[in-house]
């Protein structure tokens, strides 16, 4: 009855060396027929050219340096917060240690008061809530929890295709098998209860299934499940909310449908939810914060989870940026407009359309995230080329690109995936659209008979 999603953000992708070793190159004099290196297979808004978030910033800049607090050219609401959030801290001071080993309690307080406002009014625990230096570091918490057993007993985690690149190695490193479940494309990425049965059916004999893993909105395909979804299929949230920008779409949590079960299923099933200051709302994953929501996990268990990180209590400054990311400026405060005018949800549409615009593409349309996962074309002598090479054609299809227009892309075969299909991964942040938009018309890498030749 253990049933597990995270929030996952790309942060690390398997073209960063060979990107790194082009960038160095290209700093360094090393003639290539491009200026600079364009990564668009990153969740990083940051690197992707957002710019970082002022009242954030701000917030933060003075609770390093209270002096600021007298400083009248920041917004009167951004010294307030910061003086809020210094009187949080032991000592008044962000250089002191997290006063518990799971956050400080007052910010435990406000995401689950954020919780509550979003589930509209399904209570949460604040100590339910457990801070830590990003969602990777929680997700391993928790699949090294699982974990167990060997060969038919081994621990399996029922997984997406396409799911985050940066899993597999995770459920590897941490002893468990991966289950593997296909999305469907043709339905806008959507979870199949038969199909789902059928993982499951494979599954039994070579490992024991206890979990699930669901993004919502999906990584890196962008759907969002809706309520019917949840209904039929019950896992839990995974909160890529701030970014659901379909029609006739929202962001209803799995914890909010779970709780509006009977209670075979509300007070039984065990859930945990990951959230980040790595979303596409802040954008801030160089800070590296994040939380996990534990319901229905059994006390005994629910306490050694707690204890896996009692001699390493999660950072403050991070803790300060989630307090900021679950209480933004208000209708009325100095800080609100300009705070409400950041968003890369439209992007995602405005790509979308004009991807399916050309030839040897097709997108489903994104409704959530920061990532599109449009379907190649690719022409029959790339394929061959591939096979010579003894790579995917997706593979040698980004290598290209790479080498010769300094365009990183993530090949979709990194994200699980193995139909007849190629697929790529791309963020969708505003500032690279445009550059998105040139590369594909400049290239006709997709082209029958000429790619990159």
């Amino acid at each position: 009855k253990c049933f597990l999603s995270c929030f996952f953000l790309e942060e690390i992708y398997t073209d960063d060396t060979e990107c790194k070793l082009i960038l160095h190159n290209t700093l360094n004099g090393v003639t290539k027929p491009f200026q600079q290196v364009i990564d668009v297979s990153s969740g990083d808004p940051h690197r992707a050219g957002m710019a970082p978030m002022s009242f954030v910033r701000q917030v933060l800049a003075v609770c390093l340096y209270p002096e600021l607090l007298t400083e009248k050219s920041l917004p009167l609401d951004a010294r307030q917060r910061a003086q809020k959030l210094m009187g949080a801290c032991s000592g008044g001071s962000v250089g002191s240690y997290s006063l518990t080993s799971c956050g400080i309690p007052c910010i435990q307080k406000s995401v689950a008061e954020f919780i509550m406002r979003r589930d509209g009014g399904v209570s949460s625990n604040p100590e339910d809530i457990i801070f830590s230096s990003g969602s990777q570091k929680t997700v391993m918490m928790v699949l090294h929890l699982l974990a167990s057993g060997e060969g038919e007993t081994q621990t399996g985690v029922l997984t997406p295709r396409p799911c985050p690149h940066t899993l597999p190695p995770l459920l590897d490193e941490a002893g468990v098998t991966l289950v593997p479940y296909q999305l469907m494309e043709d339905r806008g990425w959507t979870v199949d209860l038969d199909e789902l049965h059928q993982a499951l059916k494979t599954a039994r004999g070579r490992c024991e299934p206890r979990a699930i893993y669901i993004s919502n909105p999906g990584n890196p395909t962008g759907d969002v499940a809706s309520k019917s979804c949840s209904h039929q299929f019950l896992v839990l949230n995974n909160v890529y909310q701030d970014s659901v920008y379909g029609q006739e779409k929202e962001f209803i949590s799995y914890k909010r449908v779970l709780f509006e079960m009977d209670k075979e299923y509300s007070e039984t099933v065990e859930l945990v939810s990951f959230h980040s200051i790595s979303s596409a709302c802040m954008g801030e994953a160089g800070l590296r914060g994040g939380y996990m929501e534990v319901i229905n996990m059994d006390p005994a268990v629910n306490k050694y989870l707690r204890s896996m990180q009692d001699s390493s209590s999660p950072p403050v400054l991070p803790q300060l940026a989630l307090e900021i990311m679950v209480n933004p400026p208000t209708p009325g405060q100095p800080s609100y407009k300009m705070y409400s005018q950041t968003t890369l949800s439209q992007n995602a549409q405005r790509a979308c359309e004009f991807l399916n615009d050309l030839p040897g593409v097709n997108c489903q349309p994104g409704m959530g995230g920061v990532f599109l996962y449009p379907c190649l074309h690719l022409p029959p002598q790339m394929i061959e080329e591939a096979k010579m090479l003894g790579v995917e054609a997706d593979v040698l299809y980004c290598q290209k690109l790479l080498e010769e227009e300094g365009i990183c892309l993530g090949a979709g075969c990194e994200n699980g995936h193995e139909d007849p299909n190629y697929h790529i991964r791309a963020a969708s942040s505003a500032l690279l659209l445009c550059f998105m938009c040139l590369f594909f018309v400049l290239c006709v890498f997709l082209s029958p008979s000429n790619y990159f030749y």
